[in-house]
């Protein structure tokens, strides 16, 4: 009884799967637009459906019976891949309308925000709230420094911070901000120059060369990749001439005037000023301008060599008149020549003139 119900069953469900596999065969071969495949001969035919066509009919219908059901005929290969492939070409279609087309203004933020996060970009407002002020206090103490002092500097980090200023390409800004600094200090050096008393001028002043001198010694090297890569490309200049230029706009100009009278009163008594300084002035003056030479050549030969022309046999009598002048002044002032018992009679004057040929030679 049980048999038999289940023959029935299984017959009644083999015939309804094979109305619905013809009526897919023939709807496929229908879409596909062509006609169905002639008949094959009678004695051609098989008398049962081989294997392969059921274990090919329950791998492409995944939802049909189990296997061992008998199936209908398969769907023509070719009919069916190109079934298949209209089918996923309708669904990629559908997916691509659902998912939405990115503006070009999204892809420009996306790649943007990508290349800051990966190179470190320094905006201008960077540059302005964290890079440019750490150059500023460090650039304030190597100008206000005395020479021998100990700077709390970390010179490493100023140099990378110009060195990352001038790869995101802030040179220009930075050049400005440093040339505004410097004028602003050597503004308010020419402005304690011109309180100073003439008794302390010639030496105030010599301390704010020899100081400002000395800074550029550090500040210049810092900012080296700036000067190669934007002054001496851009600007075809040097950064070293332009700091120097700003001293003698703003300090050596406004006091030259003032500075050599007390320079040349100086020179005629000896000692009122000490050697070095007098040195260290009339170099500097001549490495800030050497046509100040006309102002004072006399001056200027006694420390720079081949400023005037050279010494003539005429005049060596005149040369050895001043150079007994010096002597005499500097045994006044307390300076004694050393023993002179051993030197033999006569030699003095011979002394002097030799001597006096020899400091004029040095001096031209």
């Amino acid at each position: 009884m049980e048999e038999s119900m289940e023959e029935e069953e299984g017959g009644s469900y083999e015939a309804m799967m094979d109305d619905q596999n013809h009526n897919n065969w023939e709807a496929a071969v229908d879409g596909f637009r062509q006609p169905p495949p002639p008949p094959p001969p009678p004695s051609s035919i098989p008398a049962r459906e081989p294997p392969g066509g059921q274990l090919l009919a329950v791998s492409v219908d995944r939802k049909g019976p189990k296997e061992g059901l008998s199936m209908g005929p398969p769907p023509p290969p070719e009919a069916n891949g190109v079934i298949m492939m209209l089918k996923s070409c309708d669904a990629a279609a559908a997916v691509t309308k659902a998912a939405p087309t990115p503006t070009p203004g999204s892809t420009i933020n996306i790649n943007t925000s990508t290349s800051k996060f990966l190179m470190n970009v320094i905006t201008i407002e960077d540059y302005k709230s964290t890079y440019w002020p750490k150059l500023d206090g460090a650039i304030d103490q190597l100008l206000t420094q005395s020479p021998g002092d100990y700077i709390p500097i970390s010179y490493e980090q100023i140099y990378s911070c110009v060195y990352k200023c001038v790869c995101q390409q802030h040179s220009e800004q930075m050049y400005s901000d440093l040339i505004k600094k410097i004028t602003n200090h050597l503004e308010r050096v020419s402005k304690e120059l011109q309180a100073s008393p003439p008794d302390l001028y010639i030496e105030r002043f010599n301390i704010a060369l020899g100081q400002y001198m000395g800074a550029l010694q550090s500040i210049v090297p810092l900012f080296i990749y700036m000067n190669k890569f934007y002054i001496e490309t851009k600007l075809n200049r040097d950064l070293k001439d332009d700091l120097i230029k700003l001293f003698t706009e703003h300090v050596a100009e406004k006091h030259i005037y003032s500075l050599m009278p007390l320079l040349l009163e100086a020179q005629s008594t000896p000692f009122q000023v000490t050697p070095s300084t007098m040195a260290n002035i009339v170099k500097g003056l001549y490495t800030l301008r050497p046509e100040w030479v006309q102002m004072a050549p006399t001056l200027f030969s006694k420390f720079i060599p081949n400023i005037l022309p050279p010494a003539v046999e005429s005049e060596l009598s005149e040369y050895a008149a001043q150079d007994q002048k010096l002597q005499r002044e500097l045994i006044q002032n307390g300076f004694m020549r050393g023993d002179q018992s051993r030197k033999r009679a006569g030699d003095e004057l011979a002394y002097s003139g030799s001597s006096a040929c020899a400091s004029s030679r040095g001096y031209r």
